[in-house]
């Protein structure tokens, strides 16, 4: 069978390594898909994105449409005669007339072991929830968003300390290695037929807001711990620790302490580490940062500040 004609579609990091590998093969290509630059920083200065910036540096053609609903841009895609489209957190909807372009159809490349966590925020959901393995699913695209068949998943066990962060990265480079698989298969005849969602299982991820990551000392302290986690690296969890505003970045659950919710407790647990009470336990915080100042140790906080201790 000839080299795949193919269109990639992706915006963030996360879709990066898989379109590198795409531009390695023999399936290379024809143009890439992604979102419209946008302003960052308070100076809104526009930074080009990885997607984008990965594929003008491969010299290959990027497509910015705001929306892919407007009879141009589904035009432009068709002129392209493609076989596959492929996306990655792309961040938006591929109507009914795009998914019908390509000769195979579309494929996303999404973050958890679907149907459970559809939607934009799936690593942080899997921890949040406690789940202890995830993956990526390749999937046939339909209209509905995450909804179509499986075409292969790959797994993985989710680490006890694992952030978001680190798992995101895992899953970006077991997205690409999955792609490189289904193409394989697709070309040599031996692809498995799409395997229809069960809709009874289904659990859905929403978009986050940076009001998500507010830590409530009620909780427990095992619910904290996993939110830290989750929201590690943005939105970054913070709560008031003493009266003080604080983000915080690394933690664990302690189930052996307890205390009022909220209280500090001095002299609990080991020196290196700021203990606070919780609902049910108390958390260990290993790594804060008060606003505007650096990063430190709970160590180093303790040192600059001994009524903590």
């Amino acid at each position: 069978m000839r080299p795949l004609r193919t269109v990639f579609a992706g915006t963030p990091e996360f879709a990066v390594p898989a379109l590198q590998v795409l531009l390695e093969s023999e399936h290379r290509p024809l143009a890439v898909l992604t979102q419209p630059d946008r302003g960052v920083g308070r100076g809104r200065k526009i930074v080009l994105g990885p997607v984008k910036q990965l594929a003008l540096d491969a010299g290959v053609e990027v497509l910015q449409p705001a929306s892919l609903r407007a009879s141009e841009s589904s035009a432009a895609l068709a002129e392209l005669k493609p076989d596959l489209l492929i996306t990655a957190a792309y961040g938006l909807l591929l109507p009914p007339r795009v998914l019908e372009i390509p000769v195979h159809g579309c494929w996303n490349l999404h973050a958890s072991l679907l149907p459970r966590w559809r939607g934009a925020s799936p690593i942080n959901q899997a921890i949040l929830a406690g789940d202890e393995q995830t993956g990526i699913s390749l999937m046939q695209m339909e209209a509905g968003l995450d909804t179509g068949p499986v075409l292969m998943q790959a797994a993985t066990a989710i680490g006890a300390d694992e952030t978001a962060g680190q798992l995101h990265d895992r899953l970006s480079r077991m997205a690409a290695s999955l792609l490189v698989d289904g193409l394989d298969q697709l070309v040599s005849g031996r692809l498995p037929a799409a395997v229809p969602q069960n809709e009874a299982l289904a659990t859905h991820a929403p978009l986050i807001d940076k009001s998500d990551a507010r830590l409530d000392w009620a909780m427990p302290a095992e619910q904290l711990a996993r939110q830290i986690r989750a929201y590690n690296p943005w939105p970054i969890a913070h709560g008031d620790i003493a009266g003080q505003p604080c983000r915080i970045f690394r933690a664990q659950s302690r189930p052996d302490l307890s205390g009022s919710p909220g209280e500090l407790l001095r002299g609990a647990g080991h020196k290196d580490r700021i203990t606070v009470a919780c609902g049910q336990g108390a958390l260990e915080v290993f790594e804060l940062q008060a606003p505007n100042r650096k990063r430190v140790s709970a160590r180093d906080w303790l040192n600059a500040h001994p009524d903590w201790a």
